[in-house]
Order: C-alpha cells, then structure tokens, then sequence
C-alpha cells in the first residue's frame, strides 16, 4: 500500500481535499485513504497528487 507524505485529491466539481502523512489505494471505484482521522473513501474523483518526500542518496 503506497505512502505519501502529501495527497491532494482532485474532485469531479472541482473541490480538493488534502491529506498529510497517508496510506492510499487507489482502485476502479475511487480512492479509500487511510489517516490519522481515520478511513476516507471517495468515488467522485478526477485525478490525484501525491508526493513523497525521500532522503538523498550518499554519493
């Protein structure tokens, strides 16, 4: 299950909903997240955005 630091869901009228610190999956019907306010699930969705910060590599 993916983990992001920032997700931003994009909704059909255009509305968005963020999220910090989640666990997400993503599937035919929609979006169900998971957060520290608990489970979120949406079906009306137009796209998402999620980033993940990630520690750089010692070269």
């Amino acid at each position: 299950m993916p983990h992001a630091d920032t997700l931003t869901v994009v909704h059909h009228d255009d509305t968005r909903t963020r999220y910090t610190d989640v666990r997400y999956q993503l599937h035919r019907d929609g979006i169900r997240i998971w957060s520290e306010e608990g489970e979120h699930a949406f079906t009306d969705i137009l796209m998402t955005h999620a980033y993940r910060q990630r520690e750089a590599k010692a070269s």
